[in-house]
């Protein structure tokens, strides 16, 4: 029997916190909740989550501080799946948190069944079943893609991906040398109804470049194919 999947879900209203801990435990996952930072670190030294539903705005360490401690270690903290929340809707709040390393943003208030949705594509990203191409690793110039254990090395150094950046690698290894427009992209990624003006493609990929490409201003491996998406040349010179 393979076990329920574990959420964390950090907010410091007490309110909202035990609802969608009831919630979600109604739906059978096992839910551990805190109302701060310190609280969430004491959660996952007990059990690690497989997901984690986090507030943006926390007494102490903010959510933005907490994912960049996050993604700042080795291991799986790198690429485990945050769902980010927020009372702000602003824009900027949602750019900000995608650029640090939150997989996805749902702005306050929200229906607790669109969280779920984001929330169970969130999970069934990262715990997908065996990776699409032949191999369990993947080579391409200095690197190698540990398809299996969802990480990327360079010279045996971890790059130390999040596990939205992963997700994207991943999806361009799979179609390499191919322009894959914007919304093809999202629909590959998301897996939801999605804004129509949904930047979060965008965004992944600048954080992506930013941590394989020589001079991220000229990519050399993710293209942009102008006015229709992207292009993955693992050959870094033009296909």
């Amino acid at each position: 029997m393979s076990r329920a999947t574990r959420i964390l879900v950090v907010d410091d209203d007490p309110a909202l916190r035990d609802l969608l801990g009831a919630y979600l435990t109604d739906l059978g996952f096992v839910v551990d909740l805190a109302c701060d930072g310190a609280q969430m670190r004491r959660a996952m030294a007990r059990d690690w989550p497989d997901a984690i539903v986090l507030d943006l705005m926390l007494p102490g360490d903010d959510g933005l501080a907490l994912i960049r401690a996050l993604r700042a270690q080795q291991g799986p903290a790198a690429s485990i799946p945050i769902l980010m929340l927020s009372a702000r809707g602003e824009e900027i709040d949602r750019i900000v948190g995608l650029e640090v390393g939150a997989d996805d943003y749902l702005a306050k208030p929200f229906s607790p069944r669109e969280l779920l949705a984001r929330l169970r594509a969130l999970v069934r990203r990262a715990q997908a079943a065996g990776p699409t191409t032949q191999d369990q690793d993947y080579r391409f110039d200095a690197y190698r893609v540990d398809l299996a254990a969802r990480r990327v090395l360079k010279n045996d150094a971890d790059v130390g991906l999040s596990g939205a950046e992963f997700d994207l690698l991943r999806v361009f290894i799979e179609r390499p040398n191919r322009m894959l427009t914007r919304d093809l992209l999202l629909d590959l990624l998301k897996g939801y109804e999605r804004d129509p003006y949904d930047r979060t493609v965008d965004l992944r990929v600048a954080r992506l470049r930013r941590k394989i490409e020589p001079d991220p201003a000229n990519p050399v491996f993710i293209r942009t194919v102008r006015g229709e998406g992207y292009l993955f040349n693992p050959r870094g010179a033009a296909p």
